[in-house]
């Protein structure tokens, strides 16, 4: 009688600790923002500077990206003496790739701008994502190089969807899973994310990003917050 009671009560206390283990996506997503530096200190970023390399067939090209919070953002390297970049602004976007051929910026199409613009939030769409008009949801766990990860959707409020794998321990995002249009196709985007870093500023920020549209790893060397951006870095010389 004495062990059936106390295999009762062992069951009680597994079942209680599981339930109080089970978290919902808000409390997940907020534990991600908390561990990132907090949504107040990443409100106060107004401007964002990355400095990158990604070394392909031999080379290592510069990549350096500018974003001003929900005003533009630009995406440049440079290969061969050719400066090739990316704009975005709430207006529009152009590419101009002289790698590929091109001799002058050429309009990103409504498919391309479709995903683009969700750029423009450099905060970062987890942070006072409900007051954004953003949606989420908790998907099954699923593993990433080990790691059992919470697995959040969020619907953004155009309609788009991407899903955040975090991880229990650190709460840290080391994978996405996201649309976007490469070649006239839409195509699923796995980015992948680690080596992360505490920034004076008091937000984390991952400093090795891979892309599974990418040839190798993305190597953060800097990165500069609030620094002066010149807007004119987002109108298109024609």
């Amino acid at each position: 009688m004495k062990t059936f009671k106390f295999l009762t009560l062992s069951l009680m206390a597994v079942c209680l600790s599981a339930m109080s283990f089970a978290q919902t996506a808000e409390e997940i997503l907020a534990k991600h923002v908390e561990a990132i530096g907090g949504e107040a200190n990443w409100k106060k970023v107004n401007t964002i500077r990355q400095e990158a390399t990604l070394s392909v067939q031999g080379m290592d090209l510069n990549v350096v990206i500018i974003g001003i919070q929900n005003k533009g953002v630009r995406q440049e390297f440079n290969v061969m003496g050719m400066n090739n970049y990316t704009i975005i602004t709430p207006a529009g976007g152009w590419s101009f790739m002289p790698v590929q051929g091109q001799t002058k910026p050429e309009p990103m199409t409504e498919e391309q701008l479709k995903y683009g613009k969700d750029q423009l939030d450099i905060q970062g769409e987890v942070v006072d994502y409900k007051t954004k008009g953003h949606k989420i949801e908790k998907l099954d766990n699923e593993e990433v190089d080990g790691v059992s990860c919470f697995k959040i959707k969020m619907t953004r409020k155009n309609g788009n969807e991407i899903v955040y794998f975090i991880d229990p321990k650190s709460y840290y995002c080391i994978r996405t899973t996201s649309k976007v249009v490469a070649n006239g196709q839409e195509v699923e985007s796995v980015v992948n994310m680690s080596n992360f870093q505490k920034l004076p500023e008091g937000i984390t920020v991952a400093f090795t990003i891979e892309n599974n549209g990418v040839p190798a790893p993305i190597n953060v060397n800097k990165v500069v917050v609030n620094g002066p951006v010149d807007e004119s870095l987002f109108k298109v010389q024609q």
